[in-house]
């Protein structure tokens, strides 16, 4: 952890989810957060692409605020079900939709990972498979109902209900999943 701990480490993200995986990981840091910055992507991007363009573009957005010793994280999540990006809900029928889509079939979640200081930058992007049971209306409506899913990609938090009671099997990495693919962010801090 020396050479973590040698860093500043800011976390751009407003993510509750994010900042847990990072402060279970052992890891001191300060979350900033500038609103406003655009997230749009050229729409010939694949969409596997998108969460490493995306964190790249957060992370140019803090470049001219860095110290020397500050190392910023930025990320972004999607789920791609059939070669297209399933965004996050904007209402509650919305994220039912969302929910049917992807019941019954395997779906991927891909989090692209931006690290930038004064001297470096590096970015990847880890992919996890998931399969999800079918589901009926009940339980959708309940899951929405109760959880308000709409700060999720896909609409659904695989650490909440629907992961324990809808999600049968994975590939890859959980924590992937909900934000941030945490081993290989370790190796990428402890060699960076």
């Amino acid at each position: 952890m020396k050479n973590i701990d040698k860093y500043n480490i800011l976390l751009a993200s407003n993510s509750p989810r994010r900042q847990e995986l990072l402060a279970q990981m052992g890891v001191k840091f300060t979350v900033v957060v500038k609103q406003g910055i655009d997230e749009s992507f050229p729409s010939d991007l694949a969409a596997e692409c998108v969460p490493e363009f995306l964190a790249n573009k957060k992370a140019k957005a803090y470049v001219a605020e860095l110290k020397d010793n500050d190392l910023l994280i930025t990320s972004d999540t999607v789920v791609v079900s059939d070669g297209k990006i399933i965004g996050k809900p904007k209402s509650a029928e919305e994220a039912r939709n969302m929910i049917a889509s992807l019941a019954g079939k395997p779906h991927v979640v891909y989090t692209g990972v931006a690290l930038y200081s004064t001297k470096k930058c590096v970015s990847f992007t880890c992919d996890t498979k998931v399969y999800m049971s079918e589901m009926s209306d009940e339980l959708i409506n309940y899951y929405v109902e109760t959880y308000k899913p709409l700060d999720k990609a896909g609409a659904y938090g695989i650490q909440e209900w629907i992961g324990l009671t809808s999600i049968y099997r994975i590939e890859g990495s959980f924590q992937n999943v909900m934000g941030l693919p945490t081993q290989r962010l370790f190796d990428e801090l402890a060699k960076f």
